[in-house]
């Protein structure tokens, strides 16, 4: 209790420095030696956000070598965490190294000089971080720096290794990240498009909101096989179930495209109708509200000709949001809302199918 209300007196005390809060800090260690470890750690935290780099890591340094009596389950997995931390710190030494190395035209003895210190942080680095990610955890940001050492030096299949042990393992926490770092480095590699669409199909089932259904849906579009077409639609669905999509033109566009391209061939009708029952009792206040019309014109007319297209389809013409963007867009002489009034007039009678 002393530790933690202490710490937080003096991190935000206005008149606090330095110094005092090394001495607290220091007490602590001494008196609370079961605690040693996450107070070395805490220590090392306070100390990177003060920008001191170097101290942290003499504080990480100073903990891996302590011991105090029997080495317990606890104190294992607080040392191999201490461990991390100063790989992490290695590793933004290597990071700096390989900048400078990059960025510089240096002699062959200096470019040596800096290539050595470069590798001996990667080695010191890559120990520490291919440890921790061993242990069923999150340990998101640690995994992105053992991938990026690892394919630095081409180490490509261990790189997947880990990538995918981290995603797939069930031993570890579902963890929305894991599956974004995989289908990342799969997509680096120009790896086949079934395997990217793995990645992401996970990754819809744990956050169908997540950025990257945008990919997902367009992948899915360009496929021949019908399964994944009609889960393209059901993505991009699902994604604008969501209040931080409702403006996403690109997500409009692909359910425009999507809708488009059912309603003029006349097939898979159904697929609309099916993810539009679950919807249409709110979608139209959600999404399709006259307000939301009058507002979507003013701030993006490409967003409401998108929406309006999708509000024509599934609420017909008589739509409060197609009525108003559509009369806006042919007042104002705008080529693609004439279309877009003529396109959703002819297929009127597909509202009448989908609304049953």
């Amino acid at each position: 209790m002393i530790w933690r209300i202490g710490t937080e007196i003096l991190c935000h005390h206005s008149h606090s420095s330095m110094k005092e809060f090394n001495a607290f800090i220091e007490q602590m260690k001494t008196l609370g030696v079961k605690r040693y470890l996450k107070v070395c750690l805490e220590h090392a935290f306070h100390l990177l956000c003060r920008g001191l780099v170097d101290e942290a890591y003499q504080i990480l340094s100073a903990a891996e070598s302590w011991r105090f009596g029997e080495q317990t389950a606890i104190q294992d997995k607080e040392m191999k965490l201490i461990q991390a931390y100063k790989g992490l710190l290695d590793y933004y030494s290597w990071s700096k190294q390989k900048n400078i190395l990059l960025e510089n035209e240096w002699d062959g003895f200096e470019d040596l000089s800096v290539e050595q210190e470069m590798h001996g942080c990667f080695r010191k680095a890559a120990v520490n971080l291919k440890e921790i990610i061993k242990m069923p955890g999150v340990w998101d940001q640690f995994v992105k720096c053992y991938v990026d050492l690892l394919e630095f030096y081409g180490d490509h299949n261990e790189a997947r290794q880990v990538l995918n042990e981290y995603a797939y393992n069930s031993k570890f926490p579902a963890n929305p990240n894991a599956h974004v770092y995989l289908y990342q480095f799969l997509k680096r590699h120009g790896e086949p498009r079934k395997s990217l669409i793995s990645a992401l199909k996970i990754l819809h089932d744990i956050v169908p909101s997540h950025e990257l259904m945008i990919d997902f849906n367009t992948m899915l579009q360009k496929s021949k096989k019908r399964k994944r077409r009609r889960l393209g639609l059901e993505v991009i669905f699902a994604a604008l179930d969501y209040a931080g999509w409702k403006e996403n033109v690109k997500a409009w566009n692909c359910l425009a495209r999507q809708v488009k391209q059912i309603v003029t061939s006349g097939k898979h009708l159904d697929w609309i109708k099916e993810e539009w029952n679950s919807r249409k009792d709110w979608w139209p206040a959600f999404h399709f509200s006259r307000y939301l019309a009058k507002r979507n014109w003013q701030e993006n007319e490409s967003l409401s000709c998108e929406k309006a297209l999708v509000a024509g389809i599934l609420l017909g013409k008589d739509c409060k949001y197609f009525k108003y963007v559509s009369h806006q867009g042919c007042k104002a002489r705008v080529k693609r809302f004439r279309i877009l009034k003529k396109f959703v007039n002819k297929y009127n009678p597909v509202y009448l199918r989908i609304s049953g």
